[in-house]
Formats: C-alpha cells, structure tokens, sequence
C-alpha cells in the first residue's frame, strides 16, 4: 500500500545503513511489480488466445464495454418434443441410428423456425410452444423466418407475399401467439447480411419491415427478447452490418443480435464479430447470441455454407457462456435439416445428422 510523503522537518534523516536497506526494498518492490505486470499481460493474451480458438470452456473478457450475460447461468432451455429429430426417431424407432440421435440431437433444446404463410397456423403454433415452454418453466427459442424475397429467392426462398401489409399481418399474428410468456426471438436470418438481390427501394422497405417487427414484438410481447440476426464472421464487416442494423431499428427495439445462425464458423471467431458490431453499434446493453448448432469442427477450408460434409455438433445450448456481452451459445439451426444441398432446405436427413454426432 502506497502511503503520502511527510513533512521533512517531522522526520530524521535514517543512517546510512536504514537509508541503503530502504533503497533495497524500494528495488525489491519494484521488482515484484514488474513481475505482476507481466504475469497480468500473460494472463490477458492467454484469455484473448482462448477466445480466438475452439475450446471446451467460453473464455472471459472483463475488460471489454460491454454488459454482463443477460439470462442467468441456470437458465434452461425449451426442448420440442416435435423437433425434426425428434420426429424422426419416433418413426423410426428400429433405426440403428435412432438412439444415438435422440441422446445427442433430439434430447437438446434447439429454435423451433416459423416459416408458414398462413398467420392463423403461425398465431397458433407461438402461443402452445410458448405456453407449453412457461408450464414447464423453460425458456422457448423462436426463429421468425417470413421476410419477402427471403433467402434472395435461393434455396430457402419464401416469406409472405410484401414487406408491407402481408409481412406486418404476419408478425401481428406471430406477435400475438407470444403475447405476455417469456421467449428468446431470432429476428429473420439473413435479411440483413443478404441484401444484394434487393434495389434500393426494397432495401429500404426491407429495414422498415424490421423495424416494425421489433416495435412490434417490444410492445406487445413484452416478455420476449429481440435479438436480430446480423450474419457471421465471413460475410459482412462488423462495420457495414452495425449500419444496417441501425438502419433497421435495432437501437430502438433490438435486445441484441444473432450470429453465426445456420453456419459453422467457430465460436471464437463469432464471438469477436458479434463483440465487434456491438461495439461499432455504441450500445453496451445489447447482447450476442451464437448459434454453435453445427461448429464443433468448424468452417470448411472453402467455408462451404451448403450441408458440407465432416462438419460436427457445437456446444450445447447454455447461458452459461462466463462472457461479457454474450447471453447464450444456442442451437438455432436444427442439427439434420438440409440446407438446401444434401435435400430440400428444411428436410431432415438422417444421415447427415447421424455424422454430425461423430
């Protein structure tokens, strides 16, 4: 402990002996300074490291501007008895590849996607899966999946029939399922990253069919988080995807943002990129979700996007992730579905799933 200087006419000048043994102390203690400090820098590039490369263990970042994790770490996760893979072992029960597939897919809680046109079936379907999911005291994950020209009309290409009336009906209804029980929200993935289709008119339509999807949600359903989602590490600087998203309201109504969603990027990287855009955002409240459904071994060296093969299981789903700014690892891709390339976008493949637990 450091203490002030006295007055030098209240004290006497030590002998030479004491002043020498005090000048070895001074140089003793300066010495183990040097020494805390490079043991602090060690520690601090052993965390970086740890966050920048695959691990078992999230690594911290305590230093960064950025809140900490909004769910507790206890929160548990919904698990839909009606997941795709879930499904598909109760068909196929005899399957030599039906236990292994229920312990290690069908068992964990994944984003369930809402897809359908038809805002009857989509009001209806939000209200028993949040229903359900607040009986049995678990936090239900929903993928709002309807924008028009989705996908740039590619392999997941739909969503309702314009980004004005038809979209805003649509997550009225979606809305309206949710009402006051507590969800975790996925806001249209790709809308943002993937603009290039899209003329200059329809981009601005687009941020504004956003924008009131979040409005929307913030009001009437109170309860449920907005995460948006903001691409991946390999595809928009976190510069550029922090203006669309503020172009799209996320500074009014966003709780966060989603990334990584459907890829197999590694955690570290989607970590850094989904830190970054906060930070280019200026807003320390939003948190990061990342999806680690599929990442367990990482991109392709092509970063192949379309059911490549070798691809494993990410963590599982958590808010446990012990980092600043990072609310939850998720499952928001559903581990089986094809993406477009190994069957329709959508279509669960049991094969695919089954190598993805090797």
């Amino acid at each position: 402990m450091f203490t002030g200087p006295r007055d030098r006419a209240d004290r006497a000048r030590p002998p030479a002996r004491s002043r020498r043994t005090a000048w070895l102390s001074r140089g003793m203690a300066a010495q183990v300074l040097v020494m805390v400090l490079v043991a602090e820098v060690v520690m601090a590039a052993t965390t970086v490291r740890t966050l920048l490369e695959p691990a078992d263990t999230p690594a911290i970042i305590p230093s960064l501007p950025v809140t900490k994790p909004f769910y507790p770490a206890t929160t548990r996760f919904y698990v839909d008895p009606h997941n795709p893979a879930a499904s598909w072992v109760r068909a196929h029960p005899r399957d030599r590849r039906a236990a292994t597939i229920r312990k290690r897919i069908a068992a964990q809680p994944q984003a369930a996607w809402f897809t359908e046109t038809n805002e009857s079936l989509v009001e209806e379907r939000a209200r028993g899966l949040v229903g359900t999911a607040a009986a049995r005291r678990r936090l239900p994950v929903l993928v709002a999946y309807a924008i028009p020209q989705r996908d740039c009309e590619q392999y997941s290409a739909g969503g309702s029939g314009d980004a004005g009336v038809a979209y805003r009906r649509w997550i009225d209804a979606f809305t309206r399922g949710i009402g006051d029980r507590p969800a975790l929200v996925v806001l249209e993935p790709d809308a943002l990253a993937h603009l290039g289709c899209l003329r200059k008119r329809q981009r601005a339509e687009r941020f504004a069919a956003l924008a009131y999807a979040a409005r929307t949600l913030h009001e009437r359903a109170p309860r449920a988080r907005v995460y948006y989602d903001a691409g991946n590490s390999g595809w928009q600087p976190a510069r550029t995807m922090a203006g669309r998203l503020r172009h799209a309201g996320i500074d009014r109504y966003g709780d966060g943002i989603a990334v990584n969603v459907s890829n197999f990027n590694a955690t570290g990287d989607e970590v850094r990129y989904g830190l970054s855009v906060l930070r280019e955002l200026r807003r320390p409240r939003l948190g990061v979700v990342v999806d680690t459904s599929r990442n367990g071994a990482g991109p392709t060296p092509k970063h192949q996007f379309c059911d490549p093969p070798g691809r494993k299981l990410g963590r599982p789903p958590t808010a446990a992730t012990g980092i600043p700014g990072v609310d939850a690892f998720l499952w928001i891709k559903q581990p089986g579905q094809a993406d477009g390339c190994a069957a329709g976008a959508g279509v669960f493949v049991p094969g695919y799933a089954y190598r993805l637990t090797g």
